[in-house]
């Protein structure tokens, strides 16, 4: 299912670090961007007018919010199991649009609660979209995000980067855009900055779902797909701040920044406490920052029509 315009812009921002560089991937689509438009074009696919979708997330997910927004596009019924997290500002503004959004969105006191809520819809014929979108099926659309960012790099935008930097969450992102790098024979490292428990931020995670997709890739091409270096994934641990959600004095700091000079803003959840990395990174080697979140979802947002 077509949601967005790609590629997506790539844009220097040398007066915060020496070599830093921004893939807009928060433009990549309207009312809302950023890295889940990627992977629900292919989850979205075959959903018709009338279906039930099930997801969950967190409080303030972006996930859920991306799920009911373009699932309500089509005209499905959009069920969001959520568990109750650290709120701040834009948390909170992403819980409330949930709710506007969404055919129906409780919160439970913890994920168990959320997704046996979930099961039992599904159960009942719903449509299963998996927590942050990181399935094989999914990810295909951060490995096409990650070819595309070579393209651009063969196209002489952006010099190639030593680090790619994304959020680390459930990390669908980070593993598609290894493969991809790995597929382009490309020696660039994805460092995801880990915004959530350890038990779901490990490098270990991130490389089996970047294998079980070149495995899903290999039997839809009937070709051999090139696996990820254990080098090529770096997880950083001491941005997450002790809680989902908690905002960090580093990640407030780095968005202020950002904020001053480009006037993009940042969420506290996930893009600050990367992007605080990424600068790091930036002072001393070429580095890209993944905008994974879209701004505009702290602005009132357009409501999407429904196609007929």
């Amino acid at each position: 299912m077509a949601l967005g315009r790609f590629p997506t812009p790539i844009e220097r921002v040398a007066g915060l670090a020496p070599h830093l560089w921004i893939k807009r991937d928060d433009l990549c689509a309207d009312p809302i961007g950023g890295n889940k438009v990627r992977a629900l074009e292919f989850l979205l696919g075959g959903v018709a007018n009338c279906d039930i979708l099930v997801t969950v997330g967190s409080a303030g997910s972006t996930h859920a919010l991306a799920v009911a927004t373009y699932g309500k596009r089509v005209g499905a019924r959009v069920l969001v199991g959520r568990w109750t997290q650290v709120m701040n500002p834009a948390s909170i503004i992403v819980a409330d649009r949930i709710l506007e959004t969404a055919s129906s969105a409780p919160i439970q006191k913890t994920p168990i609660g959320a997704y046996a809520w979930a099961w039992r819809r599904r159960l009942r014929g719903a449509h299963w979209i998996p927590a942050g979108g990181s399935t094989p099926l999914g990810i295909l659309g951060h490995v096409n995000a990650g070819l595309e960012l070579v393209e651009q790099l063969d196209a002489g935008q952006v010099e190639e980067p030593t680090y790619v930097v994304v959020p680390l969450g459930t990390g669908g992102t980070a593993a598609g855009l290894a493969l991809a790098f790995a597929i382009a024979r490309k020696k660039i490292a994805v460092v995801g900055v880990r915004v959530v428990p350890r038990i779901i931020g490990r490098a270990a995670r991130v490389h089996s779902l970047a294998d079980r997709t070149a495995r899903f890739i290999e039997r839809l091409a009937r070709a051999p797909v090139p696996r990820v270096q254990s080098r090529s994934i770096v997880v950083v641990q001491d941005r997450y701040g002790g809680a989902y959600g908690r905002e960090t004095d580093a990640g407030r700091a780095a968005a202020d920044r950002l904020r001053g000079a480009s006037a993009i803003a940042l969420d506290a959840t996930y893009s600050a406490k990367a992007f605080s990395t990424a600068l790091d990174l930036a002072s001393r080697e070429p580095t890209v920052f993944w905008l994974t979140f879209d701004p505009r979802i702290l602005n009132a947002m357009t409501t999407i029509p429904k196609q007929q």
